[in-house]
């Protein structure tokens, strides 16, 4: 459990920082996750925001491209998707729909409704796509990361409606349905951080082959190599999020820096 506890901490400790600089000016991190300054002086931006703006044509400036790179950078090197297991409070509201439906012995109807993991990147193309044509950042208008952020340092209202739907969407309809399958913030990360130096590594000579890492793994096609070989998760998709560290009795994954010398890039 010591990483979901502290994937935890994090996501609480982000959103704490920023409600006591909305209430205090507490001046570590204010304003939002699409743009923050941290310690009242480094400017920090959602980069795929920002990419919106630019194909809607507004104009970028210079600390909002200084911010959109330094976030870019940080998750090229540590893993795009951390974004979504270790940061978004989206997170928190699907694995609490996971959590219940396990508890109360609920089965989705995902079986009846196919959804493509493709999803997702449609989805980003069509946001960068009405952005351009409509001149505005057509994704963050209906972003349910952003409202629910916002609602959280600011007073939910009617964005408790959107936190609703995504619970019951992913508690009824589709395990990690909004986060594996639909959201384009994902899809962005997962881009960013297909290079990525963090990564879980398995070791075939240690694997029972148990399975217990792809029954808690929202990204199940990233552990290919389970039982095969011994290699580093090497798909964007993976979030980082150490659910199948924290599972596997056998010591048989664990994160890993990766070395691009070797030729099956581990």
């Amino acid at each position: 459990m010591r990483y979901l506890i502290s994937r935890r901490i994090v996501q609480v400790s982000i959103i704490v920082l920023y409600i006591l600089a909305h209430l205090y000016g507490l001046k570590i991190l204010e304003g939002n996750l699409s743009s923050s300054i941290l310690f009242g002086a480094i400017p920090l931006s959602d980069p795929f925001a920002v990419l919106q703006m630019f194909v809607a044509g507004s104009i970028i400036t210079m600390d909002i491209f200084i911010g959109a790179l330094i976030i870019t950078i940080f998750y090229g090197l540590l893993g795009g998707r951390m974004f979504c297991s270790w940061v978004c409070p989206v997170n928190i509201v699907t694995d609490a729909a996971n959590y219940l439906r396990r508890k109360l012995g609920i089965t989705a109807i995902q079986k009846r409704v196919y959804m493509s993991r493709n999803i997702r990147y449609w989805v980003l193309g069509l946001s960068l796509f009405l952005s351009f044509f409509m001149g505005l950042t057509a994704f963050e208008l209906v972003s349910p990361i952003s409202i629910l952020h916002r609602g959280l340092i600011f007073g939910m209202g009617f964005g408790f409606s959107v936190v609703l739907i995504i619970f019951f969407f992913d508690l009824l309809v589709h395990e990690n349905g909004w986060c594996g399958y639909v959201c384009p913030l994902g899809a962005f990360y997962s881009l960013v951080g297909k290079y990525s130096l963090i990564r879980v590594k398995h070791n075939v000579d240690k694997c029972t082959e148990c399975m217990e890492c792809k029954v808690v793994c929202p990204e199940k096609e990233v552990l290919f190599m389970v039982g095969k070989s011994s290699q580093i998760v090497n798909m964007g998709a993976c979030t980082n999020c150490a659910r199948c560290i924290e599972v596997c009795a056998d010591d048989a994954l664990n994160f890993s820096i990766r070395n691009f010398s070797k030729k099956n890039k581990e």
